[in-house]
This record gives C-alpha cells, sequence and structure tokens, in this order.
C-alpha cells in the first residue's frame, strides 16, 4: 500500500510480531494521506498493548538503536527516525472529570481508542498487522466525511467537547484549515458548551489561535469563533468591534468585519504570524475611543495609540510572547495609518520620520497599510491605492537618497565629548537630538561633514568650549 511504504512501517509489523500485539497507524498520518498532503512528519501509532515496549522494540530493530523518550505519566513513548518523528501510545478508554480536560485513563480496545477521538476524520487507522497490513479500519466513516469535508465528532459532541473543550478550536481549525464544513449538530455543540473553554490553558488556546491565524484565509476560523461564541470569551476586545452605530443617519464601518478583510489582505502577502496578528489587533483601539462629533461625525482618535496599549494586555493575559514579538505587533498597530496619514501631502520630511520610526519593519508596515484598504467603493479603491503607491515610490527614493533605515547618527557621543572636553551629560543628548532633528527635517544631509557643523554651533548654543 502506497500509504504504508516507508520502511519504518515494516519494521513497526516486525516489533509487533516480535511482541505479539497488534499496532495500528491513527489519526493525521491517515487523515493527510486521503488528502493528498504529503506524508506528515508526525506519525502517531496505537498499539493493543504498551506503547513503550513497542517503542522499545522497534528501536532495537533500527540501526543504530535510537534513544526513545519515555513519558511513563501518560504511556507514552516516542522516537526520531530520520526525517520522521513517531509516537507510540497503548489503546486506551478514557473517562474525564468537569473541571479538567486530563482525562482517566485505562486499557482499552483499538475501538476503545478511536471512539475517544475528536472528529471522525482522525479516528481511522491502517492496519499494521501481518494479517490485514494496510487494511483501513473507519468505524465512523470519516473517509466519507473527508470526500465531503465535513467536520463531526464520532461520538455525541456535547459529551466530546464538555470532556475536552479544547476539541471546539480544533474543529474551528480544521475548519479553517481544510475549508471544511462543520456538521450543525456539531457546530451547536460548540456554542453550548463555548463557556468550557475557561479550564484550558491560554498556552493551548493560543497554539490552536496561531495555527488558525497561519491559515490561508483566516477569517473562516474567526468567523466560526465569533459565530460559536468562543471569540468573545477569548478576545473581546475583537468582538467589541462588531455593530454599526447610527447617530442622525450618520454610520460607521462594522470595524469587526473590516479587520476580517485585513487579516484575509494580509494573509495573501505574507507567512509572518505576528504580522498577522497586528492586522487582527489593528483597530482594537477604535471601540473605547469611538466618539460623535456633530460636525465631522464619526471619530477614533488616537485608537493607534490605545491599540496599542491594548495590545500588550492581550498578550500578556493570553500569555503570548512580552518580548520583541509584543513591541513588533504594537508598533505596527500604533504606526499602522501613518502611511495613509501623510499621503495628502508626501513632503520628504514625513517620509523620513516614517521610515526612521519604522526601521527595519517600514516593509511589513507598508504591507499592513496595503492590506487595509477593504473599500468597495471602486472609484475610492483606486484612488487609495494609487496615492499609496505614491507613498511607496517616495519611501524608496528618500531611502536611497538620505539613508534613515536603521539610521546611526554621523557623530558619536564620544567624539562631542572629546571636541569639547566634557563628562557624560545632558548636553551630550541635546546635541545628539538636534542632529538627528535636522536629519529628518531635511535642513542638514545625512553626512558627517554637516552633521560636524551643527555639532560645533549647537556647542557654542550650549556654552560649550572646543577642546
Amino acid at each position: 500500500m502506497k500509504a504504508l511504504e516507508h520502511n519504518i512501517f515494516k519494521i513497526i509489523n516486525q516489533a509487533a510480531q516480535n511482541l505479539n500485539v497488534a499496532a495500528y497507524v491513527v489519526g493525521g498520518f491517515v487523515r493527510d494521506f486521503y488528502l493528498q498532503r504529503g506524508t506528515p512528519s508526525d506519525i502517531d501509532i496505537t498499539v493493543v498493548g504498551s506503547g513503550i515496549e513497542l517503542a522499545q522494540e522497534v528501536a532495537n530493530l533500527l540501526k543504530g538503536k535510537p534513544k526513545i523518550q519515555v513519558f511513563k505519566t501518560y504511556g507514552t513513548a516516542m522516537l526520531k527516525y530520520k526525517d520522521l518523528q513517531i509516537e507510540f501510545v497503548g489503546a486506551r478508554k478514557e473517562s474525564y472529570r468537569e473541571n479538567s480536560r486530563n482525562p482517566s485513563v485505562s486499557t482499552g480496545t483499538l475501538q476503545d481508542d478511536l471512539h475517544r477521538r475528536d472528529f471522525t476524520i482522525n479516528a481511522m487507522a491502517f492496519s499494521l498487522n501481518t494479517t490485514d497490513y494496510g487494511a483501513l479500519l473507519d468505524p465512523f466513516n470519516g473517509q466519507k466525511d473527508l470526500v465531503d469535508q465535513i467536520i463531526k465528532t464520532p461520538l455525541n459532541p456535547d459529551v466530546t467537547f464538555s470532556d475536552d473543550p479544547l476539541r471546539m478550536l480544533r474543529a474551528i481549525r480544521f475548519a479553517s484549515q481544510l475549508h471544511f464544513t462543520i456538521e450543525p449538530e456539531t457546530l451547536l455543540a460548540i456554542t453550548r458548551n463555548a463557556e468550557r473553554i475557561a479550564i484550558i490553558t491560554a498556552e493551548r488556546i493560543v497554539t490552536e489561535l496561531n495555527k488558525i491565524m497561519l491559515s490561508d484565509q483566516p477569517s473562516i476560523g474567526l468567523h466560526l469563533l465569533e459565530e460559536t461564541g468562543l471569540l468573545k470569551l477569548i478576545l473581546p476586545e475583537l468582538t467589541a468591534l462588531k455593530g454599526v452605530d447610527d447617530i442622525d443617519g450618520e454610520t460607521h464601518k462594522d470595524n469587526f468585519y473590516h479587520t476580517l478583510e485585513v487579516v484575509d489582505n494580509i494573509a495573501q502577502n505574507t507567512d509572518c504570524l505576528w504580522l498577522r496578528w497586528a492586522a487582527l489587533l489593528h483597530d482594537i483601539g477604535k471601540t473605547p475611543t469611538k466618539r460623535f462629533d456633530t460636525k465631522i461625525g464619526w471619530t477614533f482618535h488616537n485608537h493607534e495609540f490605545v491599540g496599542s496599549k491594548m495590545v500588550f494586555k492581550i498578550f500578556k493575559r493570553l500569555k503570548m510572547p512580552l518580548n520583541e514579538t509584543v513591541k513588533y505587533v504594537q508598533k505596527m498597530v500604533m504606526m499602522h495609518a501613518r502611511p495613509i496619514a501623510i499621503v495628502g501631502e508626501v513632503t520628504d520630511s514625513a517620509v523620513r520620520r516614517l521610515v526612521f520610526d519604522a526601521n527595519e519593519d517600514i516593509d511589513d508596515l507598508m504591507t499592513l497599510c496595503d492590506a487595509d484598504i477593504t473599500t468597495k467603493n471602486n472609484t475610492k479603491y483606486l484612488h487609495y491605492r494609487q496615492n499609496f503607491q505614491i507613498v511607496r515610490k517616495k519611501i524608496v527614493e528618500v531611502e536611497e537618497r538620505d539613508k534613515v533605515r536603521n539610521f546611526q547618527p554621523p557623530i558619536s557621543g564620544e567624539l562631542i565629548m572629546e571636541t569639547f572636553n566634557i563628562s557624560p551629560s545632558k548636553e551630550i543628548g541635546i546635541i545628539k537630538e538636534a542632529i538627528k532633528e535636522a536629519i529628518l527635517d531635511g535642513i542638514i544631509p545625512n553626512e558627517f561633514e554637516a552633521s560636524y557643523q551643527l555639532m560645533i554651533e549647537k556647542g557654542k548654543e550650549l556654552g560649550l568650549q572646543r577642546s
């Protein structure tokens, strides 16, 4: 059988014979074979017996006898062979407590093991046993659901999701990744059990969110998260954007659906997870800053600044990276309106400051701003795009001439101290800031000689004497 042509499966077959146990390839490997998604690097083996013992026997049969990693608590073992990572587990039954997704486990049959799987498309197995090698075991018609592109649970979905609420996010993640439809009763069960997500750790929630964000059309998953009530529980700042207010006939766009469009636009142009997150969160500051002005209508003043502060709180709450990653997303959210703001009068000074502030992230910022154009008015769309291209062209011109990206001041603090024979002091910062501002304003070129002369002039103003 083509699915099992890799020699590792013959070795597992031999090891199972040696131990007189039955072994099967289960889960994602089988699913992805029928979806023709290529050979997965992760392979799950279920054995009616001890998964740890089978792993040890397989390792003994392999050249070099690779070490196995044993997880006694879960009765599992893992080994790496060439480009594969293979996990072995004994077939089991599971029962759950209400306040935990960690089950009580007991020995079971293959049928028991497939019953505990999350979805029918993951509840299939290939036999690795000599008597029926390569045979498909599919008790829940998962193969048909693959053909019909349906996500549904093998058993009662309320029990499935209440037992392990993470499966609700997995259902939506698979729907987003595979462009499958969640079967109606399964989808209703997610809505009914949404509150159960509270027992899942933030780290596991974010792992699934990231996979949704990395799908080629993230809005599929995001729509489903909103529809089922999960998004309000996980990212209430995002669902708060939903809806359109109307005062005296003055309305604004629905910023939630606009955001989903922006995320999809970004997904067409980059695989960068954190730029996709920046797109998701770019307008979250609009809800707390929304005001109605009788003269100009709806305003969202300072929403970029407020949104960037909210980003940090979200990352902290969801236990996401609080290092350079969050700073990057905050920067993108803070600056996402800047390129559009300078469209009216694209001065060299404005562009220099934009490139200086964005620094090495200027290209990502421009990609985000481009994705932010979602108007359905074709005339407006073409106008925005044309103006945006003017800004892009100007950035290239200014950067080639003035080199302010990754800006390094032509005059160092050490040279200032040496020139004026002074110790570290506030005057050094004042002089360096004056040189930087003069370069960004175009008063002097980004060159040493011009900067040196300004240093001398500024030093005199501060009462400093050349040594």
